[in-house]
């Protein structure tokens, strides 16, 4: 009875698989059916970035059309680019501090040497020297004094007084002998007897004194009084020389004839003597000037100490000045492994300024027929790229961004001239920094 008992309660706990799926969340088909639909999100979701990764969703970028340079000037043998320089730049200073008092100049005018610039304040310079030229007249009168000697009426009255002195000499020894002769008849007591001998000795004494100014007005002063006097007068002098070249610089003068390039100065500015700031303008002669250039080492050869060039500025590129190598320096620079070189340029006119960017085509010997050659192509510097030292740049050809090693020749006004493209690559000059030889690209403006 209990065997049977126990086998119907297991029969109860069996599954009828038969039945359909039970109701409710909770069950095991629901919790089956949710996570179907999950993976099925999830598959979607990473089947759509890999897409966008991998499908063709190609990064935008800009290209630039990589343009030939040839050369316009018949026998070029190589081309460089710099800046035009003046060749004697030159920064007026002061000499003394002072505060500007006028200022006469603007930048961009003319002028000639020894025209007024600027006007410092005075008063404290002109007190100087007004004092200083004192001391020198006075010391200048001395000196005349002492070389002309005594004046005669100074002569005749140190006479006058010698005379006088030797007839008071002479009526004081009659004195005495008178008062020695009654002294010895017992006349007179010894103390008259005294203070006459006294009266003749002191007497005697100043004779002796007014012979000697006498004979010294005659001869006048000693040479070393006037060599002395005559030392005083030369430091007198040279203060007063000074104190002169100070209230000078109290004018600013130009020192050359030419154009004010910088003015650096304003009316009530205190000007700083000796130091950068003192400086008030800039000026140089823009008919000498030159066009400052760096040659690499690799070119250098193909320079001689006088080779003639043709220079052109961006600024005007239809017109042409003739130059020559005035200057080579005399060593390199080791870290742009270059050469500076200054061409003078010989016909210079208005249209060139100082720092305008410059290209100068070097000219062959006339006995050497060089025709024209291309240069090279011209990129802007946003395409050139660095790897390791070695430049490239990334075209844009058929959908994809490819790589092209270059050799920079020169550097341009707003990029590089190279070698290693032929002119008309569409070269890349805005993309992701991970951009790589190879990789899809989208041309920015283009479906």
């Amino acid at each position: 009875m209990t065997i049977d008992t126990k086998h119907d309660d297991l029969q109860s706990l069996r599954i009828d698989r038969s039945a359909g799926p039970p109701e409710g969340v909770g069950s095991p088909w629901a919790r089956r059916y949710i996570v179907i639909g999950i993976s099925v999100v999830v598959l979607l979701g990473l089947g759509t970035l890999g897409y966008r990764l991998f499908g063709g969703d190609a990064p935008e970028v800009e290209v630039t059309r990589a343009s030939v340079e040839s050369s316009e000037i018949g026998g070029t043998i190589l081309s460089a680019t710099g800046y035009v320089v003046a060749h004697h730049k030159i920064s007026v200073n002061s000499k003394v501090t002072g505060r500007v008092k006028w200022i006469g100049v603007e930048k961009g005018d003319k002028v000639k040497e020894g025209q007024v610039l600027v006007r410092l304040e005075d008063d404290e310079f002109r007190a100087q020297y007004n004092q200083a030229r004192g001391s020198a007249d006075s010391a200048r009168a001395y000196v005349e004094e002492l070389e002309h000697g005594s004046r005669p009426e100074e002569i005749a009255q140190t006479q006058h007084n010698l005379d006088e002195a030797r007839a008071t000499l002479v009526n004081d020894k009659l004195t005495l002998d008178r008062t020695r002769q009654l002294f010895s008849q017992g006349v007179l007591s010894k103390q008259a007897l005294d203070d006459a001998t006294a009266k003749y000795e002191a007497d005697q004494q100043r004779v002796n004194s007014l012979e000697k100014v006498a004979q010294l007005s005659k001869l006048g002063p000693r040479a070393e009084e006037i060599a002395r006097a005559k030392g005083a007068l030369a430091q007198a002098e040279g203060q007063a020389a000074y104190a002169k070249s100070l209230l000078d610089a109290t004018i600013i003068r130009a020192p050359v004839n030419g154009t004010i390039l910088d003015r650096t100065a304003e009316k009530g500015e205190l000007i700083i003597s000796q130091l950068a700031a003192g400086s008030v303008v800039t000026l140089a002669d823009l008919n000498d000037i030159q066009a400052d250039l760096d040659i690499a080492q690799d070119d250098f050869s193909k320079l001689g100490p006088h080779t003639k060039a043709v220079v052109t500025v961006d600024a005007f590129p239809d017109l042409k000045w003739n130059g020559v190598i005035a200057e080579i320096s005399p060593e390199a620079n080791r870290q742009k492994a270059t050469v500076e070189v200054k061409v003078q340029i010989l016909n210079p006119d208005s249209h060139l300024r100082p720092e305008m960017n410059t290209t100068v085509h070097f000219l062959a010997d006339e006995n050497k027929n060089v025709g024209n050659q291309p240069t090279g192509a011209f990129v802007p510097s946003a395409a050139v790229r660095d790897a390791g030292g070695s430049k490239f740049v990334l075209i844009a050809y058929d959908g994809k961004a490819m790589k092209r090693n270059v050799k920079i020749i020169s550097q341009r006004s707003g990029g590089f001239l190279v070698n290693g493209l032929n002119g008309g690559e569409d070269v890349i000059t805005t993309a992701p920094p991970t951009l790589k030889d190879g990789d899809k690209i989208k041309i920015k403006g283009q479906s």
